[in-house]
């Protein structure tokens, strides 16, 4: 039996890759998971009244694209946070983001642009369901490094005409996961009128915006309501996952313009997964409170502030302007990021992610290979306790 091409080069999913690494091998301490961006902070104390008072409306189909009530808590949402309006049309409820960014490549970008086959830009590191996403529809994955150099962000400009030519989609992840750089107003703006220029649409991640070190992120509804930008040269998609510590909510939504959204909802009718009624409730209730995401925030930002204290003075290292993650170079005494995954764990029971399983090679270069992913997700006495163990072993 055949099997389709496009996918046979794929490497595994960073963390089946992750067990391989690590799992024939006992841990050098009680173990300490700061490998995946699973939120470990308080959910909001609201969620198991909506769910009991609720509980039947997991007895009726729901709502494909939203109940009004979650539409309009979404909406009123984006107004406070970016200062613009976003009619209901323009948005549809997301069974967690990764949907989102998978669909919407499916339904917006077309199969062939100029005669030629199309491509999609995505930054090197990345999250990997953007390379997926781009093979799916049929384009080709054109991976940008995202490093130091560039301030952890893509620089797109820089890519040769004939490329940009053939661009159907652009993607940016602002904060960056795994650097945690944000994107500047500038550099959106700029993004926008690129995007323009050569006929292609941007495709912002912004599920880590609401975890920053010192200000709020911009974001691109933001940036392009300021700039009159068209709204179908763009999508944008937020989470609950990471705002509200409810990772197995499965809750987001995407905001896109009315055409592109038609088509959103179009797919989303025959192949999608909406959101179960009950869990749409306690969505719409986490759109409309902002306390617990003040008081995730307070916590975040005081593991930023311990492991400036872990790591002062320790040469590489630098604090994230926001996100969730470390991203750690590693010594050269040590090897590459996933010799030092494996000692961690084999000495400590420290539980990190190489680096270069969140990027794609090019030619012999992998810009992840020489880090670690560190993710500040557990509580603060486990975070620190983690955090220095993982100095101590890599750079003591």
């Amino acid at each position: 039996m055949a099997f389709p091409e496009r996918f046979s080069n794929l490497p595994d999913y960073a963390f089946p890759r992750l067990r391989k690494l690590l799992d024939a091998h006992a841990p050098g301490g009680e173990p300490i998971a700061m490998s995946i961006g699973e939120p470990k902070h308080p959910m909001p104390d609201f969620v198991a009244g909506i769910l009991a008072d609720n509980i039947n409306g997991f007895g009726v189909y729901p709502p494909n694209d939203g109940t009004p009530g979650l539409l309009d808590a979404i909406s009123g949402w984006i107004r406070r946070r970016y200062g613009v309006d976003i009619s209901e049309n323009r948005l549809m409820a997301l069974n967690g983001t990764r949907e989102g960014l998978f669909n919407a490549a499916l339904a917006l970008a077309p199969e062939v642009k100029g005669g030629k086959r199309p491509v999609m830009l995505m930054p090197n590191p990345f999250y990997q369901v953007y390379a997926v996403a781009a093979l799916a529809a049929g384009a080709e994955p054109v991976y940008v490094p995202a490093t130091a150099a560039t301030g952890y962000l893509p620089d797109y400009a820089a890519l040769p005409v004939e490329v940009l030519d053939r661009a159907v989609v652009a993607w940016i992840c602002s904060p960056a996961n795994p650097q945690g750089a944000v994107a500047p107003r500038d550099y959106l703006a700029d993004l926008l009128d690129l995007a323009e220029k050569h006929d292609f649409r941007v495709f912002a991640d912004e599920c880590y915006s609401e975890i920053w070190r010192e200000a709020p992120p911009p974001g691109l509804l933001d940036v392009a309501g300021l700039k009159g930008a068209d709204p179908e040269k763009y999508a944008v998609f937020h989470s609950l996952s990471k705002r509200s510590n409810m990772p197995g909510l499965r809750s987001g939504f995407v905001a896109t313009g009315p055409e592109s959204m038609i088509r959103i909802r179009r797919l989303r009718s025959f192949a999608g997964a909406p959101l179960p009624l009950p869990l749409q409730l306690v969505a719409e209730a986490c759109w409309r409170d902002e306390a617990h995401v003040a008081a995730s925030l307070a916590l975040y930002q005081n593991k930023y502030r311990m492991a400036a204290e872990v790591f002062s003075g320790q040469q590489g290292f630098r604090l994230p302007d926001g996100g969730m993650f470390l991203w750690l170079p590693v010594p050269e005494t040590v090897g590459d990021g996933e010799a030092a995954t494996l000692k961690l764990w084999q000495k400590t029971g420290v539980r990190v992610l190489p680096g270069a399983y969140l990027s794609r090679e090019l030619g012999a270069e992998n810009p992840g290979r020489d880090y670690i992913r560190v993710a500040l997700v557990a509580p603060e006495e486990e975070t620190q306790s983690g955090l220095i163990k993982l100095r101590d072993c890599l750079f003591g």
